[in-house]
């Protein structure tokens, strides 16, 4: 494959590490010793049920839009097992309002959306070599330290941030201040092409932190995609062309539930009181198809399987 009048190597298969964020918080949510008695045994179920979905997920072999309906509707069950079964119907508190810190709800799709990222979904992956997808520390910036800092303290600092998906690939520098490289710094970094925030309710607040990252990341990495993901809409919308987001995709569908119907069920009380009510929220607007399959157009704009300028291509459909 040509590039720019280059050859450009190409893998008949991409291996792809796929991290287990999720998956790392039960294993310690299970050994925590704050965890109250009475939901060691759901902890232990939920285990299980975690290895089926993954299991399911590295095992389909459906293709296009069938696969990924295979994957939204197993991760379904598996998410509503967690929010419901195993924090909403906790028979203490612990669970629901240790939830955020846990990162035991918010985890599942981190560790989901790299399955997305494949060559039977997004083909054009394959043209990547040492691709690295899943939450990583990403490159945002270099800066030159004053000029009497020593090459290997002070004199070149990489910038990083945390984000929750990313598919992009890690590069390694050497950078040296003699011509006989004989005293370097050695230095690797994740730089992400594509980066995805992952809300589970998102507010103004969070919208504008979102577009100050959207706006670094693009400033240090050319054609760079932000999507900002959320479960639940908390805020009116507003329009991303006036920010460097791509695009806001709300993966439900559907807004937060209110303050005041959210405010009983930091007590177990009022967390059984509401359950079928709560349920059947869930029920109703659960992830969505149609906007995973929306995230997997983003990424197969952002990675295409042609990337050639070829001739016969171009004539063809009159514009490059």
């Amino acid at each position: 494959m040509k590039l720019g009048g280059k050859t450009m190597p190409t893998q008949a298969t991409t291996v792809i590490k796929r991290p287990t964020p999720h998956g790392g918080v039960l294993e310690a949510l299970a050994r925590n010793p704050k965890l109250p008695p009475s939901d060691l045994a759901q902890v232990q179920a939920t285990i299980g049920r975690y290895k089926n979905w993954i299991a399911s997920l590295q095992g389909s072999t459906l293709s296009g839009k069938e696969r990924l309906a295979a994957m939204v509707e197993a991760t379904n069950q598996y998410k509503k097992w967690v929010d419901f079964d195993l924090v909403f119907q906790s028979p203490s508190d612990f669970l629901y309002r240790q939830a955020g810190q846990l990162k035991l709800n918010s985890t599942i799709l981190e560790e989901f959306l790299p399955y997305l990222v494949c060559e039977v979904l997004v083909p054009g992956i394959k043209n990547i070599q040492n691709i690295t997808v899943g939450p990583q520390s990403c490159y945002a910036g270099m800066f030159i330290g004053p000029i009497h800092a020593p090459i290997d303290d002070g004199a070149i600092f990489i910038k990083t941030k945390n984000q929750d998906f990313t598919v992009g690939r890690k590069l390694f520098m050497r950078a040296c201040s003699k011509g006989d490289f004989a005293s370097c710094l050695d230095m690797s970094f994740n730089v992400a092409y594509f980066v995805s925030e992952i809300k589970t309710n998102l507010d103004k607040t969070m919208f504008q932190e979102a577009a100050a990252t959207a706006r670094e990341l693009k400033t240090s990495v050319g054609d760079a995609v932000y999507v900002l993901l959320c479960e639940w809409l908390d805020m009116p919308p507003i329009d991303t062309r006036v920010t460097d987001i791509d695009e806001v995709i709300m993966l439900r569908k559907a807004k937060r539930l209110g303050s005041g119907v959210r405010a009983t069920f930091s007590e177990q009380s009022g967390r059984k009181a509401a359950a079928a009510s709560y349920e059947k929220h869930l029920t109703d607007n659960p992830l969505s198809i149609d906007a995973f399959s929306r995230l997997v157009e983003k990424l197969n704009d952002s990675f295409p399987e042609q990337i050639s300028l070829s001739e016969t291509e171009v004539l063809k459909r009159g514009y490059f």
